[in-house]
């Protein structure tokens, strides 16, 4: 299933890549884009939301939504 995570806390590239790599840790999700321009990840995943949100918290970012 196709979702876009708002997240707040990037600030960089860096930022960036260290989304992308946790969301990657979520058992088959594919990661489609992470942008710091729109405060958002677009992900193809099976995970619940639950589980989005905790690698993301993990992370040290914030999910605001996902729809």
């Amino acid at each position: 299933m196709k979702k876009t995570i708002n997240i707040e806390g990037m600030s960089c590239g860096h930022c960036v890549a260290h989304v992308k790599e946790a969301l990657e840790e979520l058992k088959d999700t594919k990661v489609i884009e992470v942008s710091l321009e729109n405060k958002n990840a677009i992900v193809d995943t099976d995970a619940n939301d639950n589980e989005i949100t905790s690698v993301i918290d993990e992370a040290g970012y914030d999910v605001i939504s996902i729809k």
